[in-house]
């Protein structure tokens, strides 16, 4: 389960006052970036992340950092 960033404040991250983010966009941002790491991954040979993180716990950091960021059509 992943405890931090919380699901809250990624939704504030990605989101603005003006234009919120649900949490079913965050989940859907969130699955994208974690299938293009898996992808890169494998393009790469890569076997692990170091520290052993998981792809997800990366997409989510990623997100808090303001590396991933969400575009409206």
């Amino acid at each position: 389960m992943i405890n931090e960033p919380s699901v809250d404040a990624l939704v504030r991250k990605l989101g603005t006052e003006d234009a919120p983010v649900s949490r079913y966009e965050l989940c859907v941002i969130v699955s994208k970036r974690t299938r293009q790491i898996i992808s890169q991954m494998q393009a790469t040979g890569t076997q692990e992340l170091p520290g052993k993180q998981k792809e997800i716990v990366l997409a989510c950091q990623e997100v808090m950092n303001g590396k991933v960021t969400s575009a409206k059509d």
